[in-house]
């Protein structure tokens, strides 16, 4: 449970109808495999004890006897198993048949959920034996235990308060009030459903949907488990498909009619963090509900879950060039919208053969095309000055030939000398100085040519140089639009080789090509004007940028702390970095991120494309002056 990770297993064990102490015998030994895999919580299927296609053996005592008897003693042998498991049962009470979830924690049973919703459709008749869930809890007696029985109950961890699991089955979820959905106003993080869900083709696509959503919607780790193995098929066949869900995203899924264990971590933090954030989720109201409390081991939890080493990037091709096109025509439907508002007569645009004023250009472009305006009202302006390689320069006329924008050369070295002379600055001395003051004389000179051809000047900077106040102040730092200013440096480089990639242009997709090749470089130190390779090269000053959009997704999107950080940091980079490297760099990002909000907290307006972006105005506002102790790592 370190870090709030929680493991947790869906497990179809293999049954016999009917036969209680087989399956009994088969539940424990599932029980222990799951203890065994570092599970904290397991839900099995539903009627599991006896299994779910009894049809009218269920209305027979002996059968409703024998699955008492095999509850009992599943409690019996599995005393020593502190995990938290929710076993599907027939129970009678009150003269009425149930289906029920019965908790079980170190032998003893913690609570009695029976179902609510009742199917009585196509293949479903359960009505035939089965009533509804009553409207109120009560105490029943149970394998000589005094156990709470109803609908409304909440069983809550006592060394883990974001630990809150509430139990729906099978129908419950289907219907249009979903039993999870008052568990989880009631305070539920966590839903198990013990299911009997038949295979029919299309169905298992319908089901995830289902669970995934529901899980969205309620911002909670879920919990489906369905009957396979073993079941009769008269009349039907059930696969045994078990979903493991967060917030949305499916974590772990069985192959279907591959039955028995599937597992996964639920993070209850991000859980916490995601319902207090979502200021429309409601504040718990358990009213109504019981809650039992029982007692978990803390340990630190083995992950097996995926962490993508690149979450802003889809990992199948078809998801990721859509998402591609869409930030392309957010950012240009953004700039459309800006230029026509302000009556540009051009956009301006520092052009270095950089990646982000690269794609600011193919953003201008269609913007430009979608107002039906002729691309030479672009002004792409190079500014050549001690730094600048022959290679970006070329790259940067070669770009601005190809997609017929107009094309300025300033070179600014004679200005900057200049105005080193005027400060008394030595030019021998490559400080702060000497690279800032090239950087502010570019954005003076683009915003005068803006003002002179009654334009705006657009922005390049891109969110992870915003994250780490990789800008100077003043100058990249500052434009009239930037649309670049939520996209991530890592996602920039698929958008441009996605541009390339529909290209019908073989000279300009093979510059993107090049620009794509080309290291990331403010290039800002002195090097051969003929040469084609830089001397200054940022991610060897800053890091590596694949690194700093990680450590930014989790840091502003889900709260994560810098410790959590660097544990699925260790894990996702696993053979590419070591934890020495990791933590430097993420000690690096800590540091400027605190030290350099005051650029972001003056930065000009741009489009969001994605749920991180750091705009003041927008989904990040922090203190400029705010202290960075607590989150530094030693």
């Amino acid at each position: 449970m370190k870090d709030g990770f929680l493991k947790v297993c869906a497990c179809t064990p293999e049954i016999r109808v009917a036969d209680c102490s087989f399956n009994a015998d088969s539940i424990i030994e599932t029980m222990f495999k799951a203890q065994k895999l570092g599970a904290s919580v397991a839900v099995f299927p539903e009627l599991c004890v006896t299994g779910y296609t009894c049809q009218d053996l269920f209305l027979q005592k002996l059968l409703l006897d024998g699955a008492v008897e095999a509850l009992d003693k599943i409690c019996r042998e599995t005393e020593s198993l502190s995990a938290l498991f929710a076993v599907g049962t027939p129970l009678a009470v009150n003269g009425k048949l149930y289906s029920c979830a019965a908790v079980i924690s170190k032998g003893k049973i913690l609570g009695v959920v029976p179902k609510t919703s009742i199917p009585n459709y196509n293949e479903f008749y359960e009505v035939r034996h089965f009533s509804s869930a009553p409207e109120k809890n009560e105490l029943i007696s149970l394998c000589n235990q005094e156990v709470l029985f109803g609908k409304n109950l909440l069983f809550c961890c006592k060394e883990i308060p974001e630990l809150v699991f509430g139990i729906e089955i099978c129908e419950d979820l289907w219907t249009p009030s979903p039993r999870s959905t008052a568990l989880a106003l009631a305070g539920a993080t966590l839903i198990g459903n013990l299911s009997a869900s038949d295979e029919v083709i299309g169905k298992d696509s319908y089901r995830r949907s289902l669970v995934s959503n529901q899980s969205a919607r309620l911002v909670c780790g879920y919990i489906y488990c369905s009957c396979g193995n073993g079941e009769s098929t008269q009349d039907l066949v059930f696969s045994g498909h078990n979903l493991i869900c967060e917030n949305g995203a499916v974590l772990s899924e069985s192959k279907l009619f591959e039955n028995e264990i599937t597992y996964s971590e639920i993070d209850l933090f991000k859980l916490a963090h995601e319902r207090r954030r979502i200021t429309t989720f409601p504040k718990a109201d358990s009213f109504g509900f019981e809650k039992i409390y029982f007692s978990l081991p803390v340990s630190k939890t083995v992950l097996t879950r995926h962490f993508s080493k690149a979450p802003f990037i889809p990992s199948d091709m078809a998801s990721l060039n859509e998402r591609c096109d869409m930030i392309l025509q957010i950012q240009s439907h953004g700039l459309k919208k800006r230029l026509e508002h302000t009556h540009a007569a051009s956009a301006v645009i520092g052009i270095s053969g950089g990646l982000d004023s690269c794609l600011a250009l193919l953003v201008a472009v269609r913007a430009m095309d979608l107002l039906g305006r002729d691309r030479k009202d672009i002004i792409a302006v190079t500014m050549p000055c001690f730094g600048t390689t022959k290679r970006t320069r070329s790259n940067a006329e070669l770009l601005c030939e190809c997609l017929g924008v107009s094309f300025k050369e300033v070179n600014i070295t004679k200005s900057v000398i200049q105005h080193f002379e005027d400060i008394g600055h030595d030019i021998n001395e490559h400080n702060v100085v000497y690279e800032n003051g090239q950087a502010r004389e570019r954005t003076k000179v683009l915003m005068d040519i803006a003002n002179k051809t009654s334009g705006l000047v657009i922005g390049t900077g891109d969110l992870s140089e915003l994250a780490l106040g990789w800008a100077t102040y003043n100058g990249d730092h500052m434009s009239m639009y930037g649309v670049n200013s939520s996209v991530p440096k890592t996602l920039i480089r698929h958008i441009i080789r996605y541009y390339a990639d529909i290209s019908h242009d073989d000279s300009l997709k093979s510059v993107l090509l090049d620009i794509l090749d080309t290291p990331v470089s403010p290039e800002l130190l002195p090097t051969d004007e003929t040469a084609s390779e830089m001397t200054q090269k940022t991610e060897d000053i800053v890091g590596p940028y694949e690194l700093h959009d990680f450590f930014l997704y989790y840091f502003v999107r889900f709260g994560f702390s810098p410790q959590k950080i660097l544990r699925i940091a260790k894990y996702a980079f696993e053979g590419v970095y070591d934890e020495a490297v990791i933590s430097k760099w993420l000690n690096t990002f800590i540091r400027r991120f605190f030290s350099q909000q005051f650029k972001r907290s003056c930065l000009p307006d741009g489009p969001k494309v994605g749920s991180v972006t750091l705009s003041p105005r927008g989904d990040w506002r922090m203190p400029s002056d705010a202290s960075s102790a607590l989150w530094q790592i030693i």
